[in-house]
């Protein structure tokens, strides 16, 4: 089991949990129906979701050192709200959520260092090979972070617009047009770098 994991469980679980009963946040996205989490119950929801939590932090923030910073503060901040949804998505919808506050509120402050991740998630290749993952992160890396939010949730988690638009706090009905806009443009960019088929007028599949 991961050391943050435990550490995590450990420090929160022997707290009075008062830090974010009754916010805002927790009010919008729904009361959970279930008891709240103790360590083992954490623990395996830990298990089930932190590889997927931490790919995306990583991947809108631009860092993996700030990453893992973050994932280990959602879960923290989880289990303070005492929170549990009436199901397993439920639940980790709104860990999505509160890892989405933490990416805006880091996205406030100034001096932002974003470079590190076409970096450290290239594999190694050959000198003078075109590195198309390094190329593709970089690419990514230049649409704003709602924007690769909103990609990463509809493409790589799979989430619905109900779900985004509570994540990211938008109005569902905007986000199909939202969507259709940041897909366009992550298109023309890749494009742009010969990453993407042209599509040719009247071309048939």
């Amino acid at each position: 089991m991961s050391g943050v994991a435990v550490r995590v469980a450990g420090e929160v679980l022997t707290e009075a949990a008062t830090d974010d009963v009754g916010s805002p946040a927790v009010a919008r996205f729904g009361s959970g129906a279930r008891d709240p989490m103790d360590e083992a119950a954490f623990l395996a929801f830990y298990t089930r979701t932190a590889s997927v939590l931490r790919a995306y932090l990583a991947h809108i923030s631009g860092s993996r050192t700030l990453a893992d910073d973050l994932l280990q503060e959602a879960y923290l901040r989880l289990l303070r709200a005492r929170f549990v949804g009436s199901s397993d998505a439920h639940t980790k919808n709104y860990l999505f959520r509160i890892a989405t506050n933490l990416l805006r509120d880091h996205f406030r402050r100034p001096h932002r260092d974003n470079a590190e991740l076409p970096e450290s998630l290239a594999a190694p290749e050959t000198l003078g090979t075109l590195d198309l993952r390094q190329d593709f992160h970089a690419v990514f890396g230049t649409l704003s972070p709602r924007e690769r939010a909103m990609l990463w949730l509809a493409y790589v988690e799979g989430s619905t617009h109900g779900e985004i638009a509570a994540i990211l706090d938008l109005k569902a009905s905007s986000i199909k047009t939202m969507l259709f806009r940041a897909r366009s443009r992550l298109a023309e960019l890749l494009r742009a770098k010969g990453l993407a088929p042209v599509v040719r007028k009247g071309a048939t599949q």
